[in-house]
């Protein structure tokens, strides 16, 4: 027979979130995952209301104060949970009533949804992105080649040539290759490793607003919305400007593309969240960086394929923007992901703060 000691043990090396509810629905014990899952203290918030650890719905409640009356069981599936800290999580979860010599009690096993659609949402992102590499890299070797041969050649033939006026066609054929050479080496994204420093990510994020003002003339709103308590962390501080300076253009060039420019609006917004996965790890504190615009959005049918190299929604661009983005972040071993529609478009840096490069 297991002591207290073990089964307490237990509770507190469990991944799934158990939280325990007197009949009154105040919590009397919540392990290490709820506290993770939920943001709070256990310890602090003993004998606390439900509601106030999480909200849900008037319904949901109801259900609960059922299952204490009737002693009946029930399971939900996909319950949007409101922590404290106003962040929503999709969970499934199992209620079960204990029956003790004193009162009924309510074992909630809490089991997040969002997380594990995330994950293998971003899964399938880095698998995408590694297959795009692959794809590239084997495509820029093909044209490289050819490339310093069609170069060298003209070099050649321009030596060769009676008349100096015919060297502007062999020019010609020069400058469009190493343009091509050029535009192969962005496509493959520079090899070299993040130069890491301590670094204010806000003294990022003014560094870009002071490159976009000058470039709009002020012409697009920029709003800052900044958590001024988020610690220093370990960047190249260069591609960082680099990373976020792509994204503000893109949004930039979308508000300018409308016609009611003064009407344009970009946002800035810094904020820590905790216990947050990124690929395989979690990591204990995470900051996330949103640069959210009101512009037309991006249409539908381009959203899987945005971090693709070469992929764009504008006539003139290249789409190698997004795609330089998305591997300086990778190296920063964070994450970025983008939502979409008419109006409102958001993409968000996920970038852990106790992270050291490994």
């Amino acid at each position: 027979m297991p002591t207290e000691t073990q089964l307490r043990l237990l509770l507190d090396n469990l991944t799934t979130a158990v939280i325990l509810l007197n009949a009154e629905l105040r919590l009397e014990y919540m392990n290490p995952a709820a506290e993770m899952l939920l943001a709070v203290s256990g310890q602090r918030s003993h004998g606390q209301f439900i509601s106030e650890l999480f909200t849900e719905s008037p319904e949901a409640l109801q259900s609960l104060r059922q299952a204490v009356e009737e002693a009946h069981p029930f399971t939900k599936r996909e319950a949007t949970l409101t922590s404290l800290t106003g962040q929503t999580i999709t969970v499934d979860y199992a209620v079960t009533p204990i029956l003790n010599r004193r009162e009924t009690l309510l074992l909630l096993e809490v089991h997040p949804r969002d997380r594990l659609m995330r994950i293998t949402k971003e899964e399938a992102q880095l698998s995408k992105q590694e297959t795009t590499k692959l794809l590239v890299r084997g495509l820029a070797h093909e044209i490289k080649n050819p490339l310093g041969g069609i170069r060298g050649a003209a070099q050649l033939l321009s030596r060769e040539l009676p008349d100096e006026a015919l060297k502007d066609y062999t020019n010609v054929i020069i400058e469009e290759a190493d343009r091509l050479r050029n535009l192969v080496d962005r496509m493959l994204g520079s090899n070299k490793l993040p130069q890491l420093a301590v670094t204010n990510i806000h003294e990022v994020l003014e560094r870009v607003c002071s490159l976009v003002e000058a470039e709009t003339q002020g012409s697009i709103p920029l709003v800052r919305d900044y958590d001024p308590s988020i610690p220093d962390l370990l960047l190249d501080r260069e591609q960082m400007i680099q990373a976020v300076l792509n994204i503000v253009r893109n949004a930039m060039q979308a508000i300018s593309a409308q016609n009611e420019l003064r009407l344009g609006r970009i946002t800035l917004r810094t904020r820590t969240l905790r216990q947050f996965t990124i690929g395989h790890t979690r990591h204990r504190l995470v900051c996330k960086v949103e640069i959210i615009d009101n512009g037309p959005g991006i249409p539908a049918e381009l959203q899987d394929t945005i971090f693709y190299p070469m992929v764009s929604g504008r006539a003139d661009g290249t789409g190698l923007g997004l795609a330089i983005t998305q591997n300086i972040i990778s190296q920063h071993q964070g994450l970025i992901e983008c939502e979409s529609h008419p109006g409102h478009t958001v993409f968000s840096l996920f970038l852990p703060l106790e992270q050291g490069v490994h």
